[in-house]
């Protein structure tokens, strides 16, 4: 069973910035896809970030430019530096893993992100 474990979340002030993690019980190498989505209470989970093993990156329009996806093979995690954050990035962000192996993807246990003043 893959576990895949999140942290860096917190308060900041608007303009701010914070990085996720999300760290792999299973090797990254076996991926199709990892990233992240984020969601509010009430409302449909969002895509934020995506990378593929072919390196291709994806960012929904409203992070474009503010937030990038990253990772390291070598750790089996990937991060999301999230830049000049806004009270709207305000969410619970979940990492997620597409794996080869499987036919459905694999959760983190989500972070709360909180931009306020």
């Amino acid at each position: 069973q893959v576990q895949l474990v999140e942290s860096g979340g917190g308060l900041v002030q608007p303009g701010g910035s914070l990085r996720l993690s999300c760290a792999a019980t299973e090797s990254l190498s076996r991926l199709n896809a990892m990233g992240w989505y984020r969601q509010a209470p009430g409302k449909e989970r969002e895509l934020v970030a995506r990378i593929t093993s072919g390196w291709t990156t994806t960012y929904t329009d409203s992070v474009q430019g503010r937030f990038t996806i990253s990772t390291d093979y070598a750790a089996n995690t990937w991060y999301l530096e999230m830049t000049n954050l806004k009270p709207e990035d305000t969410d619970v962000y979940y990492c997620y893993a597409g794996y080869r192996f499987s036919s459905y993807p694999y959760w983190g246990q989500g972070t709360q992100v909180t931009v306020s003043s």
